[in-house]
């Protein structure tokens, strides 16, 4: 089992940039593709960025391309999303998740974190 917790929400303007991070407990951290989802209020939770057990695969929604980089650190036991030139868009609370194969559909994940506040101003 693994447990998910991620940070580096908060209030950014736009243009601006963001970290967010999810760290996992578990031995079997490196087994797993990560992804991050985001939902926004009255909308369906979506698909941002994933990536292979290994780091060399990432997957990104149009929406992101080119301005947000998934990468993950195995040795500790952590996945990163760097955010940059963030738009009121991006707001969202936007989670963590992990799989056994990268996927933009929520239901191919077993396990979630509890989800991190970004609110991009305008």
């Amino acid at each position: 089992q693994v447990q998910l917790v991620e940070s580096g929400g908060g209030l950014v303007q736009t243009g601006g940039s963001l970290r967010l991070s999810c760290a996992a407990s578990g031995r079997t951290f490196s087994s797993y593709r990560m992804g991050w989802f985001r939902q926004a209020p009255g909308k369906e939770r979506e698909f941002v960025a994933g990536i292979g057990w290994s780091g060399s695969s990432t997957y990104y929604a149009d929406s992101v391309k080119g301005r947000f980089t998934i990468s993950r650190d195995n040795a500790k036991n952590t996945v990163y999303l760097q955010m940059n030139s963030l738009k009121p868009e991006d707001t969202a609370v936007y989670y963590c998740a992990a799989g056994t194969l990268v996927s933009v559909t929520p239901s191919q994940y077993a396990y979630w974190g509890q989800g991190t506040q970004v609110t991009v101003s305008s």
